[in-house]
């Protein structure tokens, strides 16, 4: 058996896979960009007005009252998760329509324009502003998450750094199995060329 030749086949094959793990895992050694494609995105909160008081011997393990652009909000938690209640009737509170979230979202971004610029438009799902970001929100935790197109790059350098290449979940396993296997057999073909006898 010819290890040299077996080694120096499975090194070509692995040329682009480890080209591209290199590649990529000095990016997220350095991680250039990373602060700004995953800030933690948070409606802006007010001074509270007034004091209010909350009904008693309800199930809530947790609570958050506040004001926003929008007014004053009740957040709970209990067995089935947080909820978003009407602080005046402890009501399930309504989502807000488009008007009302372009004014949250717009009050929430006003800090950093460089990079969320305006709000734009909306698709029914996630707010878009005007650099490419798109926002979305969790209505029962009254949190917002963004992505733009630096959040979108990195996350498609980790699917290319685990060979997530095709899109097909299956698929890209046995590819992550193959290029493991090739990489140990080029590892110990490897480690007998330089450790066989003359």
């Amino acid at each position: 058996m010819n290890i040299r030749k077996y080694h120096r086949i499975v090194g070509i094959v692995m040329l682009t896979p480890l080209m591209t793990w290199a590649l990529t895992g000095m990016v997220f050694l350095i991680q250039p960009g990373y602060g700004a494609a995953y800030e933690m995105l948070s409606p802006r909160t007010y001074p509270l007005t007034e004091a209010t008081t909350l009904p008693a011997g309800r199930d809530w393990s947790e609570f958050r009252y506040l004001r926003t652009i929008l007014g004053e909000h009740l957040l709970v938690r209990n067995q089935e998760g947080w909820q978003h209640l009407d602080p005046l009737t402890v009501a399930a509170a309504p989502a807000p329509q488009e008007t009302a979230l372009r004014a949250l979202v717009s009050d929430a971004i006003a800090h950093d324009p460089a990079r969320y610029g305006e709000v734009s438009g909306y698709d029914g799902s996630a707010v878009q502003t005007s650099t490419g970001v798109s926002i979305t929100l969790d209505w029962n935790t009254l949190s917002l998450r963004q992505t733009g197109n630096d959040t979108r790059w990195i996350d498609q350098l980790y699917q290319i750094h685990y060979l997530q290449w095709t899109g097909i979940r299956a698929l890209d396993k046995v590819l992550g199995i193959v290029g493991l296997c090739l990489l140990l057999l080029m590892t110990l073909t490897g480690f007998k060329l330089v450790f066989r006898k003359s």
